[in-house]
C-alpha cells in the first residue's frame, strides 16, 4: 500500500507538471477506490436516479485530469477528496437538470383510457366544433370528413387517409388546414 501512495503521489506530480501520459497511469492506480466512492455517493440518491456508478467514476476523473486548468493535490487523500467533490457536483447538476421546467419537471406520467381519447367529453366547445364542422362540410367535405375520422373516430391520419382514398401526405396537410380553419372559426 506505501509503494502505491507512493507512485500514486508521483503520478500526481506528473499530471502537474503537465506530462501527458501521467493521467493515463492514474486511473488504473485509483479506479477502484473512485468505483466505491462513486457507489456510496449513488447509494445516497433517490431511486430512479440515471448515472450509474461507472459513469460517476469518468465524469468525475475526467474533471479532475482533463481540464485544461491543472489541479495541485498535495497527497491521494487530497485527490480523492477532490474527486468526491467532482462527483457531488455532478450530481448536483444532474438533479438540476432533471428538475429544470424546460426539461418538463413539472410533468406528471399518467395512464390514460384509449376510449376515452376516442371520444370526447361533452362540452360547451363541442356545440361550437360541431357548427364549425358544418360550415367546414359545406365548403370542403373531405377536409370535413377528415376531422370527423381523426377527433371522433380517433383514427391516425394515415387510416383517415385510407379510408378517403388519399395520400397519407394530404391527410396530413388537410388535417394541419382543417385545424387551422376550425380554430379560426371556433375564435369568432
Amino acid at each position: 500500500m506505501l509503494f502505491l501512495m507512493k507512485n500514486v503521489s508521483q503520478i500526481l506530480g506528473d499530471i502537474e507538471r503537465g506530462e501527458p501520459e501521467a493521467a493515463n497511469l492514474l486511473l488504473p492506480l485509483v479506479y477502484d477506490e473512485l468505483r466505491r466512492l462513486s457507489s456510496l455517493k449513488l447509494a445516497r440518491e433517490a431511486p430512479g436516479h440515471t448515472l450509474q456508478t461507472t459513469a460517476l467514476v469518468h465524469e468525475a476523473y475526467v474533471r479532475l485530469v482533463g481540464g485544461e486548468r491543472q489541479q495541485r493535490w498535495q497527497d491521494l487523500g487530497h485527490f480523492f477528496a477532490a474527486a468526491a467533490e467532482a462527483m457531488r457536483r455532478i450530481l448536483v447538476e444532474n438533479a438540476r437538470r432533471k428538475r429544470s421546467l424546460k426539461r418538463g419537471s413539472k410533468l406528471v406520467r399518467r395512464d390514460f383510457d384509449v376510449d376515452a381519447i376516442a371520444v370526447p367529453e361533452l362540452r360547451e366547445d363541442l356545440l361550437a366544433l360541431n357548427e364549425a364542422l358544418e360550415k367546414l362540410g359545406a365548403i370542403d367535405p373531405v377536409k370535413a370528413e377528415l376531422v370527423k375520422l381523426r377527433y371522433f373516430a380517433g383514427l391516425t391520419s394515415d387510416e383517415a387517409a385510407e379510408i378517403l382514398k388519399i395520400s397519407p401526405t394530404t391527410a396530413q396537410r388537410y388535417w394541419a388546414y382543417a385545424r387551422a380553419w376550425l380554430f379560426k372559426e371556433m375564435s369568432r
